[in-house]
């Protein structure tokens, strides 16, 4: 198994990459429940809304803020982010997050593109801390920020389902509260202006990922030595990171754009070489710089 994983890592970025926006769609499907799937006792690590009509299993972060609320620990949850950050970090932003698929899919529209400055994607961890942990322990679910009650993901997949049938039905609409409303127009307006708005500013799940890029046992590393300063690296990054610079960077959705040069490379932590890397670095070695 070790094997078959060191060559899947071994082959180059660019035979995957160019077909992520596919891989995304194929895990899209999955998240749909094409088999009645529902298990939304169970969260899937992915920014996707349990109320959603076809979503196979609850949102990790809806959960985290919900157990917050009733001062229980949401034991399992936790463990689904922990394993999956720590096997693959932001991997799972930049190739199975249906909310990233839509983002992506918007910013394609050709627009004139706005960077966000850095210090703004400070604001996932604001939200994660504030929104989803603090606000529901103290508040509970029926504070109008509670993270769910303001969640676009939820409005999008869940609200809008829900009223395009009663509409249908001839009922009366449900619509959602004015700050849901207004934070998903304000969200899906900013889609076709900034690359992943969401993820860069405001998704918690993002933020926690991110944590998790420095330490996955899946992840890119950069060989200084095979660097040319051709930029390509920061060039091809839709959120301005440099591999040459932090291929760790908590930013990062690790989408493999910043590899097909050489210099940075997808590995798993059990082929680092410390001998080859202490060459390539003048170090004992490293595993991401």
């Amino acid at each position: 198994m070790v094997s078959m994983a060191e060559s899947f890592f071994h082959t180059p970025a660019s035979k995957f990459s160019r077909y992520r926006t596919a891989i995304q769609g194929l895990f899209l499907v999955a998240w749909l429940g094409p088999l009645g799937l529902r298990v939304h006792t169970v969260c899937a690590p992915v920014f996707h809304c349990y109320a959603c009509p076809l979503a196979s299993f609850a949102c990790p972060i809806g959960i985290l803020a919900q157990f917050s609320a009733l001062h229980v620990m949401p034991f399992l949850a936790i463990g689904i982010l922990v394993v999956t950050g720590a096997l693959v970090g932001s991997f799972v932003c930049g190739w199975a997050c249906p909310f990233g698929l839509l983002q992506d899919l918007a910013a394609r529209v050709p627009l004139p593109k706005w960077d966000p400055p850095y210090w703004l994607t400070h604001m996932r961890y604001a939200a994660l801390v504030g929104l989803v942990i603090i606000l529901p322990w103290f508040f509970g679910e029926s504070h109008p920020l509670f993270f769910c009650r303001v969640c676009p993901a939820g409005a999008l997949e869940g609200s809008v389902p829900m009223m395009v049938t009663q509409a249908a039905a001839g009922q009366a609409v449900a619509w959602p509260n004015a700050m849901k409303l207004g934070v998903t127009g304000a969200v899906v307006l900013a889609m076709f202006f900034v690359r992943r708005p969401w993820c860069q500013i405001l998704c918690p799940l993002g933020a926690i990922f991110g944590l998790f890029n420095r330490i996955s046992l899946f992840a890119i590393r950069f060989y200084p030595a095979r660097c040319v300063d051709c930029g390509k690296c920061g060039a091809k990054c839709d959120f301005g990171v440099s591999s040459r610079i932090r291929a760790d960077d908590p930013r990062c959705i690790r989408c493999m754009e910043c590899v097909h040069c050489g210099a940075c490379q997808i590995e798993a932590a059990w082929q680092a070489k410390p001998s080859a890397l202490a060459a390539d670095l003048g170090v004992e070695g490293v595993r991401e710089r």
